[in-house]
């Protein structure tokens, strides 16, 4: 008599790895047009495979905090290194015009009026409105791949789609901008809502110093390691003779833990130090290494983690959603965020259709997972699983509703940019 054979969950986790990992070589090849993005496909594989395997553990984020917390730093930390390496305009007042007009005016509208819904919709407390807005003011490095800069050129001096510029560069530095809100949030929940009790910290402290500090690392190890990397005196040291792009995490690594030693903001010196980085040598095929194998990383952990917020999602992590909750997450996506991102642009350098992809494609993703875990985790908030209900809607409904539109719609723009190259091109040899 021979019994039920029993199923090795080790076994199990290999395979799922394995087919994960395939599945995250192949899938952007195979979606490379396809209004279908790859944490689409991910978010609905883990949402199935904990709706149909049984005895799986729950992927609750508040169970788990720590390794959410973790998983989702090093994955912003990474596809920050990664998009500061891709991007090829060097660092301006002019040339970065658009960027700073998303940082200065779209950020902070974006931000009024999340918190604003948290406050008149859904009844949230100062403490609570101000960390929904914090956690959900930055665009994401990692789920916009789409609809941002590839990789480094191979001519820095290239003209470069103003649209795919901006939501990169935006994403590279709101992600560390969020930071000094969320602080704000903690604070207010830790010492109430009169300004003297948490105000001249948070300005002195958690604004200037950290901001400032994050700024100065970044630009000092970007400026070390660019020497590193293309200069040194002996070929032995110069790394961008031998191609190894794992130095990318050591960069990436390196910065973040000393800006974070002295209490600064790492996602901005992350992103400054990879600016930095390709500022030193931008004609250097190293970058394209360097980028390579942080994009495959990165790949990597956005799988993992879209993934388990698809089974969190099916878990109990939507679990009492209201009405008026998922008002409010459409209303961020579909209306707080295109309207603040069109204000901020006007009058600006682009044009009517760059501007609406630009006001549209503010996509929120693993930053304001990140920033929910750390705030709940640090400060006194009430309404867990509302911010959590809120957070993760408003999450999937970008990965869903971006990643159906961000390859046509980039289609278009590309081909309208053609064909307006064209038309110029015409013209002026007719002349």
């Amino acid at each position: 008599m021979t019994g039920r054979r029993t199923v090795d969950p080790g076994s199990l986790l290999y395979t799922g790895a394995g087919l994960a990992t395939l599945g995250a070589a192949l899938l952007p090849r195979l979606l490379d047009r396809a209004p279908v993005s790859m944490p689409m496909v991910f978010l609905g594989a883990g949402a199935l495979t904990f709706a149909v395997v049984d005895d799986l553990p729950d992927p609750d984020p508040d169970a788990h905090a720590s390794v959410l917390l973790h998983l989702t730093e090093i994955c912003v930390i990474i596809s920050l290194m990664g998009a500061g390496l891709a991007v090829n305009r060097a660092p301006g007042l002019r040339r970065w015009a658009t960027t700073w007009r998303l940082l200065a005016v779209t950020m902070p509208l974006s931000m009024l009026g999340v918190g604003l819904l948290g406050w008149w919709a859904l009844g949230l407390g100062a403490a609570t409105s101000v960390l929904l807005a914090a956690a959900l003011a930055p665009t994401d490095p990692v789920l916009a791949s789409e609809v941002q800069v590839a990789e480094p050129a191979d001519d820095p001096d290239s003209d470069e789609d103003e649209a795919r510029f901006a939501l990169t560069s935006e994403a590279g530095l709101n992600d560390g901008l969020a930071f000094p809100f969320t602080y704000a949030a903690i604070a207010i929940s830790l010492a109430g809502v009169a300004p003297s009790g948490w105000l001249p910290h948070w300005l002195g402290v958690d604004l200037l110093w950290r901001l400032g500090c994050g700024i100065a690392i970044g630009l000092g190890v970007g400026w070390l390691l660019g020497k590193l990397f293309f200069s040194a005196p002996s070929k032995k040291l110069r790394l961008s003779e031998h191609a190894e792009g794992f130095v990318a995490l050591a960069a990436t690594f390196l910065t973040y833990g000393v800006t974070e030693l002295a209490e600064g903001y790492g996602f901005v010196a992350v992103f400054v130090c990879a600016c930095t980085i390709r500022a030193a040598e931008r004609r250097h095929g190293y970058h394209q290494v360097l980028h390579d194998y942080v994009e495959q990383t990165e790949r990597m952990l956005t799988v993992v983690i879209v993934f388990l917020l698809g089974g969190a999602a099916v878990s109990g992590l939507l679990s009492g959603l209201r009405w008026n909750e998922v008002a409010v997450a459409a209303a961020v996506l579909l209306l707080v965020r295109p309207a603040a991102g069109w204000v901020g642009l006007l009058g600006g350098k682009t044009g009517p259709r760059e501007r609406t992809v630009i006001a549209f494609f503010g996509v929120r993703g693993i930053g304001s997972l990140f920033y929910v875990t750390y705030a709940l985790h640090e400060g006194e908030f009430a309404g867990h699983d509302t911010i959590w209900r809120i957070v993760g809607l408003v999450v999937i409904g970008s990965i869903v509703i971006h990643g159906l539109s961000a390859s046509p719609v980039m289609w278009l723009l590309d081909r309208k940019r053609r064909q307006k190259g064209g038309e110029e091109n015409a013209a002026e040899t007719h002349v």
